[in-house]
């Protein structure tokens, strides 16, 4: 049963952070495309999404929980029914989703000031009449 456990935890955390890159992608290639420009946008844009999934497998997909369902010398393992299948789904789509949370959000902050910055060149470029470097 840990098997049946662990295989569906990572499909369900895979599929959730399949989601949210879907969700997220056209916001992420805009403020990509004006931070690095058009160049660059999609090789980072590619790599956001791969570092959403991985955090968000890697994030919901608890092996350390998982272990109470695998027995040892000294314990008995957990029993797997109907109600602890329903909990790790829960808990793995939140976990993952929590996960990508602190992942967006980093990004988000970190773009923010690249963008603050980016606006304050382009100001003080035009004050001097010259342009703003691209």
């Amino acid at each position: 049963m840990f098997y049946a456990i662990l295989l569906v935890t990572l499909a369900v955390a895979l599929v959730t952070s399949i989601l949210v890159v879907r969700f997220f992608n056209e916001a992420v290639k805009k403020i990509l495309s004006r931070i690095v420009g058009d160049d660059l946008a999609e090789a980072w844009r590619k790599y956001m999404s791969f570092a959403i999934v991985v955090v968000g497998v890697s994030g919901g997909v608890r092996i350390w929980d998982l272990e109470k369902f695998v027995p040892n010398g000294r314990e008995s393992a957990l029993e797997l029914n109907g109600v602890r299948w329903t909990i790790q789904i829960y808990r793995t789509v939140i976990d993952t989703l929590s996960q990508i949370a602190w992942v967006m959000l980093l990004f988000f902050l970190c773009t923010m000031v690249a963008y603050v910055i980016m606006r304050a060149v382009e100001a003080r470029a035009s004050e001097r009449g010259g342009k703003a470097p691209e």
